[in-house]
């Protein structure tokens, strides 16, 4: 899948579950005019249509395990396809494993990644960000609570709010033990090629963003 458009802004980013991916990336992908390529919003689709896929894919992450490989490529290797990511793409929650890393250098070929993105985040931080997390049962919106008494209704649509089975804290240190065993190597992997840049992923986020964007901004020669 080498891409002829040599103005295509191709990025990844790293980061522990609560580290603030998505909502970097979503800023990111806005300020360059690329599709946010989210694995996790992907297959919760999947899971809320109740498709082949999404019933496996549901039953592996409320388990706090990862999708396979071969599930995960195909559904990259399609949605990279797609017209909406000529001009570029970025990818959140994957590549997650040393076979996935090498699958995705392989699609896109040599020079196909711009830089890849750490947001480096002490676990201890990532486990109360994402334990205090709820979301609204309706409208998926996204809230952060400091007790059960502030997990009422939805200020968007009323909607009821509730933990995700993926996000108690026993799914969350699977999770995470999962991370520092095969994503955790992978940082290492893109750092020897070039390609790794690691950002203080605690702070305000606007900081963050400014910090983000100058180091693409560096490595596609803005």
């Amino acid at each position: 899948m080498d891409s002829n458009n040599d103005n295509a802004i191709r990025l990844v980013v790293f980061g522990r579950q609560g580290a603030g991916k998505g909502t970097q990336a979503t800023r990111l992908a806005h300020h360059y005019g690329i599709p946010h390529i989210s694995t996790g919003d992907m297959l919760r689709a999947a899971v809320k249509d109740g498709t082949e896929l999404g019933l496996k894919a549901k039953a592996i992450m409320d388990a706090g395990q990862l999708v396979s490989d071969e599930i995960m490529l195909g559904v990259i290797e399609e949605r990279l396809a797609q017209p909406d990511a000529a001009p570029g793409w970025l990818l959140d929650g994957f590549p997650r494993t040393a076979p996935q890393a090498q699958a995705l250098l392989n699609m896109v070929g040599e020079n196909g990644i711009d830089v890849a993105l750490d947001l480096d985040v002490p676990e201890d931080v990532v486990v109360d960000r994402i334990s205090s997390r709820r979301v609204c049962a309706d409208c998926g919106a996204i809230y952060s609570v400091n007790s059960e008494a502030d997990a009422s209704d939805c200020a968007k649509c009323g909607g009821r709010l509730v933990q995700r089975d993926d996000d108690t804290e026993e799914s969350i240190r699977k999770r995470l033990a999962l991370y520092n065993e095969q994503t955790a190597p992978l940082l290492e992997l893109f750092d020897g090629i070039g390609l790794l840049a690691t950002v203080n992923g605690v702070g305000e986020p606007d900081e963050i963003t400014e910090k983000l964007i100058a180091i693409v901004d560096e490595r596609i020669g803005s």
